[in-house]
């Protein structure tokens, strides 16, 4: 048996007290990952930004809200784990400083957001890895393929699943898994409940026989 640790969900980047910048990722592919995972009699801690589908039975779930929250998760279960499975949509951005009250609208004034980039969660994790398995997923809009290679390089991953934009809040999907010595494996289109079967099947994991 082995465990995995499986980000998914988009965050949430507070403006003020009611706003926050965030993304459409409903997190279905990262949960039927997990579940995927649990079918294979693995464990599996979940990290999970703001979503409204279950989180499957048996995982180990911590709710965040934003990326520096999901990044104290993450690490604080990574040493335990033997692979993580990065879904989540991280918000690159959040604002410099979140307004301790609701901002009020004016009608000739407009609003200036000053925004600082977030810590790569998969890539300060993934430099800390060793032998252990890292799969991380691009969303890539043009040029698709070798921004994914990038990524894969750039964060010392073994895997990346690229997927396009229509993938966001979809119910069926497809994904192009790369590895780090040029394969390349199409995968699907499927709903996400068999991709990820598909996928976990493709990165080598198999049943636990403990």
């Amino acid at each position: 048996m082995a465990r995995f640790l499986v980000t998914a969900g988009p965050t949430r980047e507070a403006i003020d007290p009611v706003r926050y910048l965030s993304n459409r990722s409903s997190g279905r592919m990262g949960y039927a990952i997990a579940s995927a995972l649990l079918q294979l009699g693995h464990e599996v801690a979940l990290v999970s930004g703001p979503v409204s589908i279950p989180a499957p039975d048996g995982a180990e779930l911590t709710k965040v809200e934003s990326a520096l929250q999901m990044l104290a998760a993450a690490e604080a279960l990574w040493p335990a784990c033997d692979g993580i499975f990065s879904v989540a949509a991280v918000a690159d951005y959040r604002p410099a400083s979140a307004a301790e009250h609701k901002l009020k609208r004016s009608a000739d004034q407009p609003l200036q957001l000053a925004l600082k980039p977030n810590p790569d969660i998969l890539a300060t994790l993934a430099a800390q890895k060793g032998a252990r398995l890292a799969i991380g997923f691009a969303l890539e809009s043009d040029p698709m393929e070798q921004e994914a290679i990038r990524k894969l390089q750039a964060k010392n991953l073994d895997f990346v699943a690229l997927n396009g934009i229509a993938a966001q809040g979809a119910v069926e999907s497809s994904i192009l898994l790369l590895d780090g010595v040029g394969g390349r494996q199409q995968l699907g289109p499927a709903e996400k409940s068999e991709l990820a079967r598909q996928l976990v099947a493709a990165v080598g994991i198999t049943a636990s026989s403990a």
